[in-house]
């Protein structure tokens, strides 16, 4: 059972893992749209890598996923609101700083604390996550529909089916995963990376075509260096990042 925290009313789940007591600061761990922290990194191997390498690891359910309070007003669901989230859990935890990785919709979390809340950060990765952070993510109105739909026979678009799925799988609220989906997910401005001044990774699979091409969103953040991961695609690169 995880902990519970209000973030600006809403509850927000999350966990602690692992002593510290490393040079090394906390990091905090972000995951993806229609995912949960155990899927994103427990099951991936990544908590028990982090927490052997001597880190103290935080996880956090975003809204609407996991053990996080289930919301079904789309406007409660913007990264900048998921942000602030993250940040106040650092707040609550009495972290003043930690390294942040978050993955697909994570990465874009991170961004966000990235340029609101860059003091709480020292490094940060984002995954799963590149040049359509800045170009926008197609397809969420058929997801959307593939969430809210009766049943999964009914569901044709195959990006939306396969994100229903996974969300199944997951044991996911559909109808908050749909409010979620269909918040506004404006590209984040250009203008705005060029601003950040944490070290950066921008890490995404070579054949993750939901994430784009690395380079145009490291050429955006000053310093940032890039990762591609051969042969690996959305759902697959998570283990490796």
């Amino acid at each position: 059972m995880m902990q519970k925290f209000i973030s600006d009313g809403v509850e927000i789940a999350f966990q602690v893992e692992g002593e510290g007591g490393s040079k090394q600061p906390p990091i905090l761990l972000i995951h993806g749209f229609a995912s949960n922290s155990r899927i994103n990194w427990v099951e991936t191997g990544w908590i028990r890598t982090l927490v052997e390498d001597g880190r103290k690891v935080i996880l956090i359910d975003n809204r609407g996923h996991g053990e996080s309070e289930k919301l079904y007003d789309s406007a409660k669901y913007s990264a900048i609101t998921m942000a602030d989230d993250a940040a106040r859990l650092l707040d609550h935890l009495q972290i003043k700083q930690a390294d942040v990785m978050g993955y697909s919709m994570g990465a874009r979390v991170t961004a966000f604390m990235l340029i609101n809340h860059p003091t709480k950060i020292r490094r940060a990765v984002l995954a799963g996550l590149a040049e359509r952070m800045i170009k926008g993510v197609p397809g969420s109105t058929e997801i959307a529909a593939a969430l809210e739909a009766d049943d999964l026979s009914s569901v044709t678009d195959l990006a939306g089916r396969a994100f229903r799925i996974f969300a199944m799988r997951t044991g996911g609220d559909l109808k908050a995963l749909a409010a979620c989906i269909r918040s506004s997910r404006v590209a984040i401005k250009t203008e705005a990376l060029a601003k950040v001044q944490n070290p950066v990774m921008v890490v995404a699979g070579d054949q993750d075509e939901l994430a784009g091409d690395i380079k145009p969103l490291v050429a955006a953040i000053p310093g940032a260096i890039g990762l591609s991961l051969p042969e690996k695609n959305h759902m697959s690169a998570v283990g490796d990042v």
